[in-house]
């Protein structure tokens, strides 16, 4: 009887090739180029995917400030933060965040489609998200991300 065994490779830590990648969000989606970025750092977009290695890449993120929400959600998104004590509650709408510091939004979004633990914190320290379209990381050789 001719039985083929196929072993599933896991990734190791030590093992993991990691690319720089280059993303332009001027005049894109905040939600579709989010998923976009949570699915690089998670290491998805490659055949040695394993759940409990990061196995991502690196992202930057350039033109964050000229990214757009499609809709209303400009107006009626409200992001809410609470410091724990009674009153503390505080809101704002996506426009207020995005007048005050446009990073924090897509840097929010991205956060929220990580995984809640030790592994998505150290995911989340390989995305860097600028406004303008400079950014000091060209000595890295990043490569744009074909979606």
């Amino acid at each position: 009887m001719n039985t083929l065994s196929y072993k599933t490779k896991s990734a190791k830590k030590d093992e993991v090739q990691r690319k720089w990648y280059i993303i332009d969000g001027a005049g894109e989606i905040v939600g579709r180029k989010a998923t976009a970025i949570a699915t690089v750092l998670r290491g998805k977009h490659k055949p040695s995917y394993t759940p409990h290695v990061d196995t991502g890449d690196y992202v930057i993120v350039i033109n964050a400030d000229k990214m757009r929400f499609t809709g209303n959600k400009r107006s009626d998104k409200v992001y809410l933060t609470y410091s724990g004590y009674p009153g503390g509650q505080k809101s704002r709408t996506a426009a207020e965040m995005f007048d005050k510091r446009p990073i924090g939004v897509i840097e929010n979004a991205v956060r929220g489609m990580l995984p809640k633990n030790s592994l998505g914190r150290q995911m989340f320290k390989k995305l860097f998200v600028y406004e303008g379209s400079e950014h000091p990381h060209s000595a890295q050789k990043p490569e744009p991300f074909n979606f």
